[in-house]
């Protein structure tokens, strides 16, 4: 808690005063363009990985960056992806995965220790449709199967997230675009999915690819 009493006060005495401007104009309204869907793992921290603002980006967290399929689950993560797209008006929807994810651990090995905690589990059955999209020769190395099925599960929930009505109506309209993203955390990498080529590559090569939004 001292830490972060020490961190507030730096907010208000130099973060704060230096973007005061910039906050006013936030307190009254916002208009991201973007929604972020990713895993609640501290180590993953959107605004520094991609150098953004406050207003940027609109945010939905939750263990092993997890959307639900449409109309199977009216929960928080559906409605946030409802409100960005029906009120916000965002253009892009990011679904990002990350190296040593926890959640992809539990699905490597049910008994590890998931029992005690009911609710993880429920919620995590919405990562074995990862396993639909695993590659053909599953890697026998543990850590390599651990990162394949991490994609996996990122194919996995950018397709569930297709599936929600909102969404699937924006992509017909050419309202918004969809993304399903891998970031490295011990080499600070982004990756992206590229379904043309059915695997991830560099950030930068995906983006230089993507058509303009109408």
């Amino acid at each position: 808690m001292d830490r972060l009493l020490t961190g507030y006060k730096k907010f208000r005495t130099e973060a704060f005063p230096d973007r005061k401007d910039h906050f006013r104009l936030l307190s009254t309204t916002q208009a991201p363009e973007v929604l972020f869907i990713t895993c609640a793992d501290s180590r993953v921290v959107p605004d520094l990985i991609l150098q953004t603002e406050p207003g940027d980006l609109f945010l939905c967290r939750n263990a092993g960056n997890v959307v639900p399929p449409g109309g199977q689950l009216a929960g928080g993560v559906s409605a946030t992806i409802e409100y960005a797209i029906e009120v916000l008006k965002v253009k892009h929807v990011i679904v990002c995965g990350h190296s040593d994810c926890g959640a992809a651990k539990a699905a490597l090995d049910p008994s590890c220790g998931l029992e005690k905690l009911p609710l993880t589990a429920q919620w995590l059955h919405f990562i074995e449709a990862a396993w639909n999209y695993m590659p053909a020769n599953i890697p026998e190395d543990p850590s390599e199967r651990h990162t394949a099925l991490i994609h996996a599960n990122v194919i996995a929930q950018l397709n569930h997230l297709k599936s929600q009505p909102v969404v699937a109506s924006g992509i017909e309209h050419g309202a918004i675009q969809v993304h399903g993203w891998y970031y490295d955390i011990l080499t600070g990498d982004l990756e992206a999915y590229d379904p043309s080529r059915n695997s991830f590559v560099p950030l930068d090569e995906y983006a230089a690819g993507l058509p303009a939004i109408r």
